[in-house]
């Protein structure tokens, strides 16, 4: 062999030795320190509606705990909004559109929460018929309702109802 093959096997064999600490550095970096979100654009939807505020809106004052939140079909049917009510992210108010909203830490949720006790595909809030429900996604530490576990089947909603994912809390405003 010619000293000149061997010196590109040489060469090479280092490139390819670099290309290897480089992958092994980027997904140590990227365990330790996780991966780049996207965030949600601030441009509007289709029904004209923001799609995420910049700013969170002003939280307004918790109700007493005497104060049932209120049931039936005429208060179901109108909820426009869900509304962060305390956690990170307390007094974002997320336009709710005719579908389904994913909740998680997964950067493809439509609302991402990122804390130690929610998992990546958490929960899955749904309009049925009238009426929005919450769905559990096999999480690790639940979903509740009203301080109630949610199991594997939708939970029927009403307006002002606390829901609790991880360390966040919201509830359905008209």
């Amino acid at each position: 062999m010619s000293e000149l093959v061997l010196l590109l096997l040489r060469i090479g064999f280092l490139v390819v030795l670099w290309f290897f600490v480089f992958g092994v550095i980027y997904s140590l970096r990227a365990d330790l320190f996780g991966v780049k979100v996207r965030k949600l654009p601030v441009e509007a939807t289709a029904g004209g509606a923001p799609a995420a505020s910049a700013t969170p809106a002003p939280v307004q004052a918790p109700r007493p705990a005497s104060a049932k939140p209120s049931t039936g079909p005429a208060t179901i049917a109108t909820a426009k909004r869900l509304v962060i009510t305390s956690g990170p992210k307390a007094g974002l108010e997320l336009p709710l559109g005719a579908d389904s909203l994913t909740i998680g830490r997964s950067s493809e949720s439509a609302l991402v929460i990122r804390d130690d006790y929610t998992s990546s595909h958490h929960a899955r809030l749904m309009l049925r018929g009238d009426s929005w429900a919450i769905q559990d996604l096999d999480s690790t530490n639940g979903t509740f309702v009203a301080g109630q576990r949610v199991s594997g089947s939708p939970v029927n909603l009403s307006l002002g109802t606390p829901i609790k994912v991880g360390a966040t809390t919201f509830e359905l405003r008209a």
